[in-house]
């Protein structure tokens, strides 16, 4: 019987050679913060912009703007604690027996709450449905991703619609969102972002399963 180990590559990022990323993670490393806590500070911005996405729908005029910049700043906040948990953990050296853990499933939590989250604060009674098909999809590509893994071919992280992909493409939505709403022309834009989200990531789904084929038929 053969046994397979998974391992978990890194997504290719070019902001890990930042000189602001690498001074950023050094701070943190000296003031003693472990990866595994940063992995779960993700998880709460993801929250918080779930939170703000569901306020703006009952909010004013501008008080609706501010909801969804504070909504997107929050997602980028997200981003930014999966950067840095990765830098902590491998190039400062504090990876931990459960790091793996911490490097995964806080991620899968954070896309299932943003893009949910997304979905209520869409002005379109179809809002939640376009959330949760976008949060399902989301967990099907990292899904086929660690299939890969799991029968010992790369694991890829191609898109259209990968992490950082499906993140910018909510984060504009926001912040168009929030002009048209001090404009007074609320736009259903991220209901347009969560459509294009679902199947960008049915896409990226069957581009990442024939990748995986053609590795195991070489």
């Amino acid at each position: 019987m053969n046994l397979v180990v998974v391992t978990s590559p890194r997504r290719a990022l070019a902001t890990r050679d930042a000189s602001w990323a690498i001074a950023c993670a050094r701070w943190l490393t000296r003031l003693g913060v472990q990866p595994n806590a940063i992995s779960l500070c993700g998880v709460l911005f993801a929250m918080l912009a779930t939170v703000a996405f569901a306020a703006s729908v009952v909010a004013s005029q501008g008080p609706r703007a501010a909801m969804l910049v504070a909504a997107a700043l929050f997602v980028q906040l997200r981003l930014l604690c999966n950067l840095l948990d990765g830098m902590l953990a491998v190039e400062q050296g504090l990876k931990t027996p459960t790091g793996e853990i911490f490097n995964d499933l806080p991620d899968r939590i954070a896309d299932v709450v943003i893009l949910v989250g997304a979905g209520y604060g869409a002005v379109v009674p179809y809002g939640p449905l376009l959330g949760w098909s976008a949060a399902v999809m989301a967990l099907f590509t990292a899904y086929v991703r660690a299939l890969g893994g799991s029968l010992g071919v790369t694991q890829s992280f191609i898109g259209p619609m990968a992490k950082q992909h499906r993140m910018f493409t909510i984060t504009v939505a926001a912040l168009l969102a929030a002009g048209g709403s001090l404009a007074g022309s609320p736009m259903d834009l991220l209901s347009w972002a969560l459509g294009v989200i679902v199947l960008g990531s049915i896409v990226t789904a069957v581009r990442r399963t024939r990748r995986i084929a053609r590795e195991l038929t070489r």
